[in-house]
């Protein structure tokens, strides 16, 4: 069966992926920039503003709100160590009540908070989240710089969370073993890996654990 070629951008299969997060990656950083095959001017370097919303009690469901629209990834599996994530569903602002009583809060597995209307709009969802015990919303800016080694979709990038800043470094692709190998080549072999949703709970207090080089 012959590899799928990965394209920046573009839709594929279900990727798997590994990430970490810490306080430094320089040389790693330095290396997958010198195997970087030329990438997109698009992806050389992209910022965005985010709002993830961390729950207590659920770490198979990854939520994120960026220009007004919600993204859920949920968790499938994890093979040789590498994460696979697939869409749940998206969702835009107003949103009905329907949709978090049958698919955001769910994805959250909290109580569900009462709700009396038929629409919310982005602040009055955020206001809802923040009330709730077992919810918080995190603001995160991410700074990416986008490679590509060994045919696997890669990005650096300085991470702001709740103010506090810490680096990522990934390889992403539907194929395990150009994975693997760009982990062995770009000197990350033994890091853990490490998902938004664990690092940010880790940076905000709710998980005890530290980052990969923290």
């Amino acid at each position: 069966m012959s590899k799928e070629k990965m394209e920046i951008g573009e839709i594929s299969k279900p990727r798997f992926e590994f990430r970490t997060f810490g306080q430094d990656f320089t040389k790693a950083i330095e290396r997958m920039a010198r195997l970087s095959v030329p990438v997109p001017e698009k992806v050389w370097e992209r910022h965005s503003d985010e709002i993830y919303i961390i729950s207590r009690t659920n770490d198979i469901n990854n939520t994120k709100i960026r220009d007004g629209k919600m993204d859920i990834k949920t968790y499938v599996q994890t093979i040789d160590g590498l994460e696979q994530w697939n869409p749940l569903m998206k969702g835009e602002f107003p949103i009905s009540s329907e949709v978090l009583k049958n698919e955001v809060f769910p994805a959250f597995m909290v109580k569900m908070p009462e709700l009396t209307k038929e629409t919310y709009t982005y602040e009055e969802f955020i206001s809802m989240v923040n009330a709730h015990p077992d919810l918080q919303a995190v603001r995160v800016h991410k700074q990416r710089w986008g490679y590509m080694v060994n045919d696997t979709i890669c990005e650096a990038g300085a991470v702001i969370i709740n103010g506090a800043k810490v680096m990522t470094i990934n390889s992403e692709s539907t194929e395990l073993e150009d994975i693997k190998k760009t982990i062995k080549d770009v000197g990350l072999e033994g890091v853990e890996n490490i998902n938004y949703l664990q690092a940010i709970k880790r940076v905000i207090g709710m998980s005890d654990k530290k980052l990969a080089n923290e």
